[in-house]
């Protein structure tokens, strides 16, 4: 079986609330879509949600990335889905000039990955989250269901924070991240009050999303520190990022790399320089579900770490390569994603696969990402389409 179509999509999603964190508010968001195409006809699709403030792209830079590859050299034909599992990790997007931690094609390189792997599922029965048993035996643990943790982003005060805490409880989540940072807001108030309406027994993080400096990041932990919060990712921005192997020494919470972790030689460095105790995995922001495993097993190997993160507005496809990834790979921290119709307008799938109930959602069986895009859906949110191969 050999590719013989890759076409691009810019797609505009709208959100059905802002989202609002400390590095950025967002009402909807451009992502890219690719379909795959198979000599015998076979489908598939991809996506990828480019973040400038993350690694360094737009949806601009991701598609002129896409047109400048030279697909033609690489998509060779694959007779199994072993081959085509290497065919997707071998997979290169030019080189971006300046790109130093190689992250600048991330998004664009995990559209066509998951295409690719949905496309080759499809056509020799394997749903993706047999790339975790193919490629990382080590972390293989399939699981029938996975639960997924709540979140509380911009409530400030008033009413609407206290009915955010409380809605966590009653939901049954067993997990809570809390965004704090935001200019404005008393997260002191914050945590004390939403710890005392969630109760003792929730575990909750907090994300700064690169809110904090070098020189207030430790006042900041320790004086949430007493609400009990079980990580702190991304406190200071990437470029500070160093700053943070003497400030684990003068906290307790262990703290979790994001914005400082979007490629393997950023692992690399947070381990040589001890800068984090936890890795968030983002599929987009790493690159791919494939890359995402090599950076579980990197943690692994170092005694770190790491949880499932998502970006705000990923559709149906990102929604299930995640849930693929978090029924396959052990000791997941923490678990994020498949929000679809409590965050997106038009979620793209013909089957809903948003968590249920205190947060649990079942594994999808496949082949490929085991679900179907609807073209109807996808037509409606198209702003621009690129032909890269075909």
């Amino acid at each position: 079986m050999k590719i013989v179509e890759l076409t691009a999509f810019q797609v505009r999603i709208p959100l059905r609330k802002p989202i609002r964190h400390a590095s950025h508010t967002r009402a909807d968001t451009d992502n890219v879509v690719v379909r795959c195409v198979l000599d015998d006809g076979t489908e598939g699709f991809g996506e990828g949600v480019p973040r400038e403030y993350v690694t360094g792209e737009t949806i601009d830079s991701s598609l002129a990335l896409l047109k400048r590859t030279d697909w033609g050299g690489q998509l060779e034909r694959c007779f199994d889905f072993p081959a085509a599992v290497a065919l997707a990790e071998r997979l290169r997007l030019p080189a971006v000039p300046g790109d130093e931690r190689g992250c600048q094609g991330n998004a664009a390189r995990c559209a066509v990955e998951l295409a690719l792997l949905d496309a080759y599922g499809k056509r020799f029965g394997q749903p993706l989250s047999a790339v975790t048993k193919l490629l990382a035996p080590d972390l293989h643990q399939p699981r029938d269901w996975v639960r997924y943790s709540g979140a509380i982003t911009s409530a400030r005060s008033g009413l609407k924070l206290r009915l955010a805490p409380w809605m966590m409880r009653v939901y049954r989540f067993k997990q809570l991240k809390v965004k704090v940072g935001i200019a404005g807001y008393d997260d002191v108030y914050r945590l004390r009050l939403i710890r005392s309406r969630c109760g003792s027994k929730m575990d909750i993080r907090i994300d700064a999303n690169e809110a904090w400096t070098p020189g207030n990041v430790v006042e900041r932990i320790r004086e949430l520190e007493p609400f009990g919060i079980s990580a702190v990712e991304q406190p200071v921005p990437h470029a500070d990022v160093d700053c943070l192997t003497d400030v684990r020494r003068q906290v307790k919470t262990p703290l979790m790399h994001d914005e400082s972790l979007c490629s393997f030689s950023d692992g690399e460095r947070a381990i040589a320089q001890q800068t984090c105790d936890l890795f968030n995995l983002r599929l987009s922001k790493c690159g791919g579900f494939i890359p995402s495993l090599r950076l579980a097993q990197l943690a692994k190997r170092n005694g770190l770490g790491w949880q499932l993160g998502c970006q705000v507005g990923e559709t149906v496809l990102l929604s299930a390569a995640g849930r693929h990834f978090a029924a396959s790979v052990a000791d997941l921290r923490y678990l994020e994603g498949s929000y679809d119709r409590r965050l997106v307008r038009e979620a793209l799938g013909t089957k809903d696969i948003t968590f249920t109930w205190g947060g649990w959602a079942p594994a999808l069986p496949g082949p490929g990402l085991g679900v179907t895009l609807d073209p109807a859906a996808l037509q409606r949110v198209t702003t621009r389409k690129e032909a890269l191969l075909g």
